[in-house]
């Protein structure tokens, strides 16, 4: 309890809590102090209304996001107060300043939360309409708070530097340590190997956001101020954990077969497992040293697990005669050298931590490093192709309009306290997709009458005005805290602050808590309703483009692993980045799957199509990863004309997939089984010639030309079923 209370309180979202609480509570009690606490009161809003827009990232971009989200939340109050005194003004200023403000989400996450920002502030004008000098005073008050909050938010930025890198390293590989401990989980006989898969996809989506996030402080702060011995540290780390998670993902062994084959001598699969947990472990270990900045300690002797292995091994060879143990020997190799790599890999991030990190140590790590970051870059071009209502950002955007626009008018002609409250849950709540509208409809309204009963109850019994104050204070921290991690006990803790600040102005508290449950209602029914009549983005929708995206970018990587066998030498950049869009598109196709999940039965269309190729692309990637991480560690043969031609095969299955989903060609399944079952047999007679040139050769050069051949050629017979299966799943999405 007490490491949970520690680790929280040690989290990103709680010094993003601190930032917004101190930017929002020292001018109101400096003003008070002065007795000008409407000053105060309105410089807080601006800080509270600017926080959204600051993410860690790039500090010149976290600079410019806080910045302009400050003259927008300030520009947008001034703009709406000055048109609200005209009706005819008003309401179109009212509906196209919405509209553009949800439009700028197309320019990806820092814009929408810069569009949050935006939006609050126009729901918070009708708290009170300022006019004429007032109204530039307190726009004026605003801006000051963005700028202040900024200032707080810099001011810890320096005081811990690299506390967020740290941390978001710290459960990165946490998260790849989990994925190690579902590749462990797979070696158990009676493993449900496809509730692992649907695990293993699901921590893909974790791991793609915070890979992203780590790309962008890494790369980005380096581009931009050098590279100190800190940042050399963590991006020796950070790549050595996306190389862990390759290893992990290429190691697509058949273990029912390997079971069976090892039936009569377990003891060398449990040697194996005992290592494959011990990996996960140790990475969990550097995890938890990293959050509680312990000195790390190792726990586990890998390189003792290693020696157990070959052990177990050279027991299992010597257990048999040489033709029989052959093959097995060559599977067990396989799987040791897997291992290996593991551990030099584990080894690497070790030593990141508890020895002193020098440029050699970098070097050749950092080649071309800006390429794997996302533009950020912001041309009109990508506005405009966004009006239509093909785009997801077009359709939320009227969506969104509507509903604050018929929420504005219903506040206005029945009997309701504060209108804006009505707005606030609207922006809040809504969002494009219909299951997360649904789910946060339901976390609000329950936060809001829940933390509603808490703080009335607890004013009904203190009446200590410092004390509420404190109590308000806390209970802000734990709100903007909660709100990323659990929305329900976000907005409980955000309505007690609330109820607490009008029980502290007030003395009708009650009214404000029974306005607020009926405001919140009401807001939240809109935003459900308008979600599901008005112009719905149903996910079933959008999963064509990401299984597209998904096809296109495996194939994209296949490419490059045919490129480079051939070619031989160093690995590409080229290579590095059709690895990362890879990983990057199967997390996307995992997660627009996970948001259908959320949405009405009806509307779950083909689940278990979608869900198969989901599988299958992220076994094509497992695959692809398999053998090109042999490929760079090993030495190899010259690519032959055979291997050249199945890897194409592959891809032209894989490119009809993706002209299918486009609506392009529909290929008979006649023509198509035919020329699979040609390329089997085809790979079935490579494999036999290759064995039987192999027998002339020396014990050494046999051991590797055997294991090239098992490898490499299993792997394309591998992608190749995979690709057909993704080929006639596809063809049978479409046709149903």
């Amino acid at each position: 309890m007490i490491y949970q209370i520690r680790r929280f309180i040690d989290s990103t979202n709680f010094a993003n809590a601190m930032k917004v609480t101190i930017a929002a509570v020292i001018p109101v009690i400096v003003f008070s102090y002065w007795n000008h606490f409407n000053i105060g009161f309105t410089i807080a809003l601006g800080a509270l209304l600017t926080f959204p827009s600051d993410i860690s990232s790039n500090l010149r971009h976290k600079i410019n996001g806080v910045l302009v989200a400050s003259l927008i939340v300030s520009g947008s109050a001034l703009v709406v107060s000055l048109a609200y005194p005209n009706p005819y003004i008003f309401y179109p200023v009212l509906g196209l300043l919405i509209f553009w403000l949800a439009m700028i989400s197309v320019y990806g996450h820092r814009a929408t939360l810069v569009s949050f920002s935006g939006l609050l502030s126009v729901s918070l004008v009708f708290s009170q309409i300022y006019s004429g000098t007032e109204l530039l005073q307190h726009c004026g008050l605003m801006l000051i708070g963005g700028l202040f909050y900024l200032v707080v938010s810099l001011l810890l930025h320096y005081i811990q530097p690299n506390r967020y890198v740290e941390l978001q390293i710290a459960e990165c590989i946490q998260l790849t340590s989990k994925y190690l401990k579902l590749r462990g989980d797979l070696w158990k006989a009676d493993s449900n190997k496809t509730s692992i898969i649907e695990k293993q996809l699901h921590l893909q989506v974790e791991l793609n956001t915070i890979h992203e996030n780590l790309r962008e402080v890494l790369i980005g702060n380096r581009s931009s101020s050098g590279t100190s011995n800190q940042t050399r540290k963590m991006l020796i780390v950070f790549i050595s954990l996306v190389e862990i998670l390759e290893l992990a993902l290429s190691t697509s062994f058949d273990h029912d077969k390997l079971h069976r084959k090892f039936s009569s001598h377990p003891k060398v699969l449990k040697t194996y497992q005992k290592l494959a947990y011990n990996l996960a472990t140790t990475l969990k270990q550097l995890s938890q040293s990293i959050e509680n900045r312990t000195k790390y300690v190792s726990a586990h002797k890998l390189l003792k697990d290693l020696n157990a292995l070959e052990l177990a091994i050279t027991d299992y060879e010597n257990s048999l005669s040489k033709k029989e143990a052959s093959e097995g020997v060559f599977m067990l190799t396989t799987m040791l050298q897997y291992a290996e790599k593991q551990v030099e890999k584990i080894k690497i991030v070790e030593r990141a931590f508890t020895l002193a990190t020098t440029s050699q140590d970098f070097k050749g790590k950092d080649k071309d490093l800006e390429k794997f970051l996302t533009p950020q870059y912001y041309p009109l071009g990508t506005l405009l192709e966004n009006l239509s209502f093909s785009s997801t950002i077009f359709r939320h955007s009227v969506r969104l309009t509507v509903t604050i626009l018929i929420g504005f008018i219903i506040g206005k002609i029945l009997p309701f306290q504060n209108v804006y409250w009505i707005l606030l849950t609207i922006v809040v709540i809504m969002r494009p997709g219909y299951g997360l509208t649904k789910q946060r409809s339901f976390h609000r309204i329950f936060g809001t009458i829940l933390g509603g009963l808490i703080a009335f109850g607890i004013l009904l019994v203190l009446h200590n005005t410092t004390v509420i104050t404190i109590l308000a204070i806390i209970a802000m921290i734990l709100g903007f805290s909660f709100t990323q991690i659990n929305y329900k006990v976000g907005a409980t803790f955000v309505t007690i602050y609330v109820v607490f600040i009008y029980g502290i102005l007030t003395p009708n508290v009650a009214d404000v808590v029974q306005y607020r449950i009926l405001d919140t209602l009401v807001g939240a029914a809109l935003a459900f309703v308008t979600n599901f009549f008005l112009w719905p983005s149903w996910e079933f929708m959008n999963i064509p483009v990401y299984l597209e995206k998904s096809i296109e970018a495996n194939r994209n990587y296949l490419k490059e692993i045919s490129v480079f066998y051939n070619k031989k030498g160093d690995v590409p950049t080229s290579y590095k980045l059709a690895r990362k869009h890879a990983f990057i598109e199967i997390g996307n196709l995992m997660a627009s799957f996970q948001r259908m999940l959320q949405e009405p039965k009806s509307k779950q269309k083909q689940v278990r199509p979608v869900y198969k190729l989901a599988v299958l692309n992220h076994s094509l990637l497992s695959s692809s990863a398999s053998m090109g991480t042999y490929i760079q560690s090993h030495k190899t043969t010259s690519a032959s004309e055979a291997f050249n031609v199945v890897v194409n095969a592959v891809i032209k299955n894989l490119d009809n997939a993706i002209a299918i989903l486009k609506d392009e060609i529909k290929e008979s399944n006649r023509a198509s089984e035919d020329y699979v079952a040609m390329r089997f047999t085809e790979l079935k007679n490579i494999r036999a010639k290759e064995l039987k040139e192999a027998d002339s050769l020396d014990e050494e050069a046999f051991q590797m030309k055997m294991q090239e051949a098992q490898l490499v050629i299993e792997q394309l017979i591998w992608l190749t079923n995979l690709s057909e299966n993704i080929l006639k799943t596809t063809k049978a999405l479409k046709i149903t």
